[in-house]
């Protein structure tokens, strides 16, 4: 299984995302993460991708993880831990890979996201920790089942 991060900025009332350049989710807002490199803990790789995604620094004593979520996608599966950060360094900048931009949280674009980001970040924006599974269908967008947990 891949094991992987997410990162959202929250100010407020406002929350930071990134539409996705290239790879997986191209043309989604999404938040700042990536694979868990070798050597990597889980928070170790959310402060990287965030600085290499949107030239943001935080340290690990910044982060506090909010959720697990389990993908089953028809060809891969993984295992993503999200993180949310109020403090951090710097502003955020344009990548190769992501394209920053700050959304009031009464207008998240859910339309343009993952389809499962409209399950599970609601949780996330009440200070609710959750444990999630979703299982996507053959196209790779529909969601074919969920649960989710209250942690």
């Amino acid at each position: 299984m891949i094991e992987a991060t997410l990162c959202f900025l929250l100010a407020g009332e406002r929350i930071l995302l990134g539409m996705k350049k290239r790879g997986l989710g191209v043309g989604k807002w999404n938040g700042f993460g990536g694979k868990v490199e070798v050597g990597e803990d889980v928070a170790q790789t959310a402060v990287r991708e965030l600085h290499e995604e949107a030239g943001i620094t935080v340290t690990a004593a910044d982060l506090t993880q909010m959720a697990q979520l389990t993908f089953n996608m028809p060809t891969w599966d993984m295992l993503v831990h999200v993180f949310v950060a109020h403090q951090w360094r710097g502003e955020p900048r344009e990548s190769e890979e992501m394209q920053p931009r700050w959304f009031d949280i009464a207008a998240i674009p859910y339309d343009q996201m993952w389809a499962d980001d409209a399950c599970w970040l609601p949780y996330l924006l009440r200070g609710q920790p959750v444990r999630a599974w979703f299982r996507y269908a053959e196209d790779s967008e529909t969601l074919a089942a969920w649960e989710i947990e209250e942690i």
